[in-house]
Parts: C-alpha cells; structure tokens; sequence
C-alpha cells in the first residue's frame, strides 16, 4: 500500500481533530460520544498499538495471550460524513520547476489521505470525490482501516482532466452530501464551476471548507528573462518578460485573491491556502486548530 502520508506529518496528526461548527458537543464529527463502547459500535478489526492510543482500547486479553499491545478498532456508522472534494482539472496538474514531479493535484492527494486519516481515527464517514469534465470519480462514506486503504488507492488514480465538471456531471454531489455532512473542497479556485459550486453547497447548509492549492511560482513569482506563459486549461499563451511583469503579477494575484475569500466569507466558508513547499498538515492546522499553525511560524 504506498502511503501519501511522511511519517512527520502522521505524527503531528494524532493532537489534530476534525471538529464542524454545529458538531461540537453532539455525535457526528469532532467531539461525539460514541467513541465509548456500546450501541452504536460494531468490532471492525485489531491494529498493533500507537503512541497516543487510549489505553482502554487496548485488549488486555489478546495481550495476555501473545505478550503484545493490539488496539480494537470499531466501526460505527456516524450521522454525519466528512466529504473530501478534489478539483481535477488540468490546473491541478501544474507543478513548480524547482519540484516538477510534485503537481497541486500530488499535494491534494496528501492533504486528502491526512483528511481520511483524521476521520478513520475519530471514528467518523469519509468519502471523495474527485470532479473535472471527464467525469466524476467517488468514493462512497464509510470508516475504518479498509476504507482508508481504499481511499488511499483511489487517489493515486485520479489524474487532471482539461477543465472542471460541468453542471450536468454534479447530479451525485447533491444526491450523495447529506445536509449535515462536512465538505472540504481542494482546489486551485481557478475555475468558477468550483468556486460555484463550494457557494451552493454553502448556500444549501452544508458546512463547506475551501483548500486553496497554490504553487511557489505563484507566491513568488521568480522568473527572469522572457518566458512563453501558457494557460493549461484554455491554451492561451503570453510571451513576457518575467522581471518585468513580476510586480503586475503579484498586484493582480493579490487582487484576485482577495476577490475570491471575499466571495467565500460572504456564505460563511471558511478557507485556507496550501503552497506546494509547505507542509500538507498546515491547512488543516490553520482551519482546525486555534494553535497549530503557529507551530511553522
């Protein structure tokens, strides 16, 4: 099984939670009860113990019998899902020359293994889905180890397509989103069916985040002398002068940035922005927890 997860990032998970804004102190995502045994709780399978496992999960029985530490893991079937929406399209697919094997699409992958991870340990649903116009791939809510392992899979067969699904092609996000399920879309919001799309969601009362997926270039801009500037999505191209348009970049950039968290915090979304050198737990740190994006200040 390839893990898209570096064993720093696993780490830096398990103090990290999943919490929505109508969950806390109710069942469903984040702080639920049903963590304790009982209704509710079905014996999935063992795992070998972790650090930072609680340790009434441990089975002191079957420790008995072969002297090692093993974790029950239960599967409960959870009122509320956590839906992991990956932007496909042909922008996704674009990568920084400094790392030109590590595209925004690999750096959403991640973040949505870290995002199945967090849900798998909090006992939670999680699905996907990845939209772009050559269709859409799903993966539907479910917990537990095997449900990680299959999300795990399916991402790494998710490629970019030319441009974002179309309308007509959006039929399962709104037969399969329950209203109180949480929906983290990853995307470089540079089509506007997506950022639409995170708008209706909103505007229909699910809980809608937004994982702005930036690269280096994009926060830097570090081109000098002339370059052929290509659009991959519509082809269009633009021969400049990097050092010289690199100023009307970032000021235009910047604009268009503030235009779109403008649009996202008028319903309510809340968002972060992820750039490819950055660590792919920091998004989640910034949107989930009070503290933890200080940690790489």
């Amino acid at each position: 099984m390839t893990d898209l997860l570096p064993p720093d990032v696993r780490s830096r998970l398990r103090g990290l939670r999943l919490v929505t804004r109508r969950a806390v102190g109710a069942h469903g995502i984040g702080l639920h009860q049903s963590h304790s045994r009982g209704a509710g709780l079905e014996f999935a399978q063992y795992r070998a113990y972790e650090p930072g496992d609680e340790l009434r999960q441990i089975d002191w029985k079957l420790y008995a019998r072969s002297d090692k530490f093993f974790v029950r893991e239960a599967e409960r079937e959870s009122p509320v899902a956590v839906w992991i929406l990956i932007d496909a399209s042909a922008s996704m697919g674009q990568a920084d020359a400094a790392r030109p094997d590590y595209s925004r699409l690999d750096a959403a992958r991640a973040i949505a293994a870290a995002i199945g991870e967090l849900a798998m340990k909090q006992g939670d649903r999680f699905g996907f889905m990845a939209l772009s116009d050559a269709g859409l791939a799903m993966l539907p809510p479910a917990t537990g180890l095997r449900q990680r392992d299959r999300l795990l899979l399916d991402l790494l067969t998710v490629r970019p397509a030319r441009g974002f699904a179309g309308a007509t092609q959006l039929g399962p996000v709104w037969e399969r989103i329950g209203a109180h399920d949480l929906v983290i879309l990853l995307s470089d919001c540079f089509d506007e069916g997506a950022v639409a799309l995170a708008e209706k969601l909103a505007a229909a009362g699910r809980e809608t985040l937004v994982i702005e997926m930036l690269t280096v270039a994009e926060r830097d801009f570090p081109f000098d002398g002339g370059y052929r500037f290509r659009d991959p999505e519509t082809g269009e191209e633009l021969l400049a002068d990097g050092a010289a348009l690199r100023a009307e970049f970032l000021a235009r950039f910047a604009d268009a940035r503030d235009l779109l968290h403008g649009r996202l915090e008028a319903i309510g979304i809340r968002h972060a922005a992820h750039i490819l050198d950055e660590p792919v737990d920091l998004p989640l740190r910034r949107l989930f927890s009070a503290h933890g994006a200080a940690e790489y200040a």
